[in-house]
């Protein structure tokens, strides 16, 4: 009997490609509200696959007695409850480590924007400001220090290219790695570095990590990178930190509400870059992290073996 898939949000045309092309699986879609009443009331769901804006709760879950997996075209999991999926033996799919180029690659692009002042001196030619050249303002990475709040895959990636761009790299991490940056501690790297960059997941214990306490340490003359969660910055002191000129630049890939308020007094100031959580929507990364998900979904439907490291609670399911 076939299994069927049903799709939360759409994906890159290779993987969707790949599922209408499976002769054992039947693909549903539900893009809103409406079109999941009707699937969940006509078809037992086998497994679920979204990307980042498709919610899938407890009481979700509850409606679906068949579901075996629930897979996300991604890395975080902030839209899966995750807990309530491994209470009911649920195998819980990501892409672990799919996005770490692109988002490393934007951390710089963000940092260097915003280091350089890149985005006004673009401006000022496209808006015919030529003459303003005269009262431009930035400096260069080379020589400065970069510190990284999480040395994880990304955080790694983004110290190689730092380092190659002249920057002295020092991090903090829930422990240290086997890496050839120097561990400093919390306070340490927000007393001495130039940057900070977070590379954190979102959790009970970096949520609203850098606070007004976090603020006060910086130098202010520093730059705050965040594409990693907007929660793990509190966003009100955040505000305050810039307005009060405790920093001197912010530029981020993601923000603890998105979208932000059409007015959101944070996207008013100069010295603030965000872009719309696209870090991993380049053409390769997306297409990369929808195929490896799909992939995985078939072949743990299929009892095949899916990829390694792909099941988030393969231990707390003692999967083999």
């Amino acid at each position: 009997m076939n299994k069927n898939i049903l799709l939360l949000e759409t994906v890159a045309n290779d993987a969707m490609q790949m599922l209408e092309n499976a002769p054992d699986m039947n693909i549903l879609t539900a893009y809103d509200e409406a079109s999941l009443k009707h699937q969940l009331e006509n078809n037992a769901i086998d497994a679920i696959i979204t990307r980042g804006k498709g919610q899938v709760r407890e009481q979700l879950m509850e409606q679906l007695p068949n579901l075996k997996v629930i897979s996300r075209c991604g890395v975080g999991l902030d839209n899966i409850d995750v807990s309530s999926a491994t209470k009911k033996g649920i195998k819980v799919v990501n892409a672990p480590n799919s996005n770490a180029d692109t988002i490393a690659e934007h951390t710089i692009a963000l940092l260097l924007m915003l280091q350089r002042n890149l985005y006004n001196a673009v401006s000022m030619v496209k808006e015919n400001r030529w003459v303003d050249r005269g009262s431009y303002i930035g400096d260069e990475t080379h020589g400065k220090t970069l510190g990284i709040i999480g040395m994880g895959n990304i955080g790694e990636k983004v110290a190689k290219i730092a380092t190659a761009l002249g920057m002295h790299v020092v991090y903090w991490s829930s422990k240290k790695e086997d890496v050839p940056y120097s561990f400093v501690e919390f306070d340490q790297l927000l007393n001495t570095s130039d940057s900070i960059s977070l590379h954190l997941p979102l959790n009970s214990k970096t949520e609203n990590l850098i606070n007004a306490s976090a603020f006060s340490k910086m130098k202010p003359s520093a730059l705050l990178i965040n594409t990693a969660r907007g929660g793990i910055i509190d966003q009100k002191e955040l505000l305050i930190a810039l307005n009060d000129n405790k920093i001197t630049g912010f530029a981020a890939d993601v923000l603890a509400q998105e979208p932000p308020n059409e007015n959101d007094p944070l996207l008013q100031l100069d010295n603030v870059l965000v872009t719309a959580h696209l870090g991993s929507l380049t053409k390769t990364t997306y297409t990369k992290m929808c195929t490896m998900t799909v992939e995985n979904t078939l072949a743990i439907l299929r009892n095949e073996q899916p990829m390694a490291n792909c099941i988030f609670n393969r231990k707390e399911l003692e999967i083999s």
